[in-house]
């Protein structure tokens, strides 16, 4: 865990960015092999590993924090952190919108 807001947020980005490479790639894959009860299996504990993931970068400081009697950073640290990726958010869909010609 880091103490900027920045840093979570970003590696917020990259892991999302890593999760969607292993999903885009590995479908080619996945397209080859029969359906099987494995992949609902997979994709719920990708989900809660996400949960847990995101979980950890954008909520365990500022709680930290909140409870060390620090409310007032604790709150500040997470609106921090999910303003940068709101952001950075914002920032993919003006690429996807803008940036990118209509296919």
């Amino acid at each position: 865990m880091s103490k900027s807001p920045l840093l979570n947020a970003l590696l917020a980005v990259l892991y999302i960015h890593v999760v969607v490479l292993i999903i885009f790639y590995g479908g080619e894959y996945a397209s080859e092999s029969p359906e099987t009860i494995l992949i609902p299996i997979a994709m719920l504990s990708l989900f809660v590993l996400s949960a847990s993931v995101m979980g950890y970068l954008f909520v365990v400081e500022p709680v930290q924090l909140y409870l060390d009697g620090k409310k007032k950073e604790g709150i500040t640290f997470f609106l921090q952190t999910v303003t940068i990726f709101a952001g950075a958010t914002l920032l993919l869909f003006a690429t996807l919108f803008f940036l990118i010609p209509a296919l």
